[in-house]
């Protein structure tokens, strides 16, 4: 299915470069709680995940994708709001949308240019499902709840919209890992639990790092209810993870539900395809389980991205990418619309299209946290090239920094180490940059988090 952009009023009276000129349909497909490597594209031998591997076949794979906040309801309101969470007050889970942000949403944005916007499953900027039939710009096709879910995108599909769509596919799972942990049933999956032996083992950074930010050892402590791993053992930590992963390869199947009615339509010529997840999880790295941390395990995210036709198809990239701020002004960038003011992410399409591991982008990322739900810890995260610099607000060994060319894992603090001083000073730099230029709320109070 091809779609021309709504401006051709009358074929005849235009030249076959302006006919040319076609606007794609756009598919996001978003779990929740999903670590980067959590894919067996990416190296994990401890699942499968045929479905998403495929997409990685047709499209571009980044590496270093980051969220803006490892909590969902932040990180998903910086993807459809294009501001970081801080900016807007949505750092907190169930928080009301400012007003002035209902009109400026991305849903609303393409829709207004001429879009059908569809969205299923989990929504959590505000409310977890869409609050009405039709909200934020998007006709509601189904609630928070995985099952049906994909039957639902794939109705609308056969529809056959007469315009192109933005049509969202947000799964709960893996986020069941967290009724696990606490002992409840996992809503929207089934699963068997193996015997130990057949459970996978535990990571190589499952040691807590001497020099590790010991604000995070007392939020674990200090909430048992949102952390309920305080005493778990290897073997516990073991069945975890089997139930994790076996929690990606069921979400795993219901994306390929999607997939396939894609290719019945032969959609995949005019469509673009973006996966990824609003955060990680800490899968038993350093012995944590869920999100809010800054580890690697919980703030990056799997990214891919399917463009028309195939093209650059398998290539994986290395560049920085922030999936909050930076989704909407690629969306944009497709859609061929403007980005509202006050936006400063940056697309990647371009770097998508021209597929170079080489080509210059984004310097760093940031990404805050807020352990809020507990009232504590504020944390943020630069990522350069080589680097990636830590800073929480409170306790001891609060600033760490990683070669995340040879310690992905961050299992050695550099920042405790006099030869790295420089490299130090320079992300703190960076971080006082992004804070004046995002107006985080930390701004006014940077003289006392960042140190000199």
């Amino acid at each position: 299915m091809t779609h021309l952009n709504p401006i051709v009023i009358c074929s005849a009276m235009l030249p076959l470069t302006t006919l040319a000129q076609q606007r794609p349909n756009i598919i996001y497909i978003m779990t929740d709680q999903q670590t980067a490597t959590a894919m067996s594209c990416a190296g994990n031998a401890d699942l499968h995940t045929p479905h998403m591997d495929k997409l990685a076949e047709r499209g571009v794979r980044f590496e270093n994708a980051y969220c803006s906040l490892p909590l969902s309801g932040p990180s998903r309101a910086s993807m459809f709001t294009g501001y970081t969470p801080t900016e807007v007050g949505l750092e907190e889970n169930e928080t009301p949308m400012p007003d002035a942000l209902r009109t400026e949403t991305l849903g609303t944005l393409l829709s207004t240019a001429g879009y059908q916007c569809a969205y299923a499953g989990k929504w959590h900027v505000n409310t977890n499902s869409l609050p009405d039939k039709v909200a934020f710009g998007f006709e509601n096709l189904h609630g928070h709840n995985d099952f049906g879910l994909a039957e639902a995108c794939v109705s609308f599909l056969q529809r056959k919209p007469d315009k192109p769509f933005f049509l969202v596919a947000s799964f709960d799972n893996p986020h069941n890992i967290c009724e696990y942990a606490r002992h409840q049933n996992p809503p929207f999956a089934n699963f068997q639990e193996p015997a130990l032996e057949n459970c996978p083992g535990l990571p190589a950074n499952f040691a807590i790092n001497p020099y590790d930010a010991d604000a995070l050892a007392f939020e674990k402590q200090r909430n048992h209810r949102l952390y309920p791993t305080t005493h778990y053992t290897p073997d516990n930590w073991r069945r975890y993870r089997n139930a994790y992963y076996r929690l990606i390869e069921t979400v795993d199947a219901e994306i390929g539900k999607i997939m396939k009615e894609l290719d019945n339509q032969q959609l995949w010529d005019n469509t673009v395809v973006i996966f990824t997840s609003d955060h990680g999880d800490g899968c038993g790295a350093h012995q944590w389980n869920q999100k809010t941390a800054l580890y690697e395990e919980v703030i990056n995210v799997p990214f891919i991205v399917c463009l028309p036709q195939g093209k650059n198809a398998g290539k994986v990239l290395p560049q920085l990418i922030n999936n909050g701020v930076d989704f909407m002004p690629s969306i944009c960038d497709w859609a061929g619309i403007d980005v509202p003011q006050g936006r400063n992410g940056v697309s990647f399409r371009t770097l998508v299209e021209k597929g170079n591991e080489l080509e210059a982008h984004r310097p760093y990322v940031v990404t805050e946290t807020n352990f809020a739900q507990t009232a504590g810890t504020l944390g943020w995260m630069v990522r350069t090239d080589r680097y990636k610099y830590v800073l929480y607000d409170t306790g001891r060994n609060r600033e760490q920094l990683y070669d995340m060319e040879n310690d992905r894992g961050e299992m050695r603090n550099l920042a405790i180490e006099k030869k790295y001083k420089e490299t130090v000073k320079k992300h703190r730099w960076l971080l006082n940059e992004w804070m004046e230029r995002h107006h985080s709320k930390a701004t006014r109070f940077k003289a006392k988090y960042i140190p000199e």
